[in-house]
């Protein structure tokens, strides 16, 4: 092949792969916008969830009792009818 033949050739692979690349970023930035879409709907459920617990908190009496929210696997049982 000639060098003329050569330089074309290689020349053509860069459009290819630029064309590629191209494409891989347009998809690559839709993957960015989506996230950042879900990111922002997340976050503003969060800060909706930390208002509704701030309002509740600041409806429980003062001198309330703390409650113990934990979780266990055994069923409550009832002591006082034993």
């Amino acid at each position: 092949m000639s060098k003329i033949e050569d330089l074309a050739d290689r020349v053509e692979r860069l459009l290819l792969r630029h064309d590629e690349l191209q494409r891989t970023n347009a998809l690559l930035e839709q993957q960015i916008t989506s996230m950042t879409g879900e990111r922002d709907s997340l976050r503003s459920r969060l800060n909706a969830a930390r208002a509704r617990i701030d309002t509740l908190l600041d409806r429980l009496p003062a001198d309330a009792p703390p409650v113990d929210i934990s979780v266990t696997s055994d069923p409550p049982t009832n002591e006082a009818a034993s």
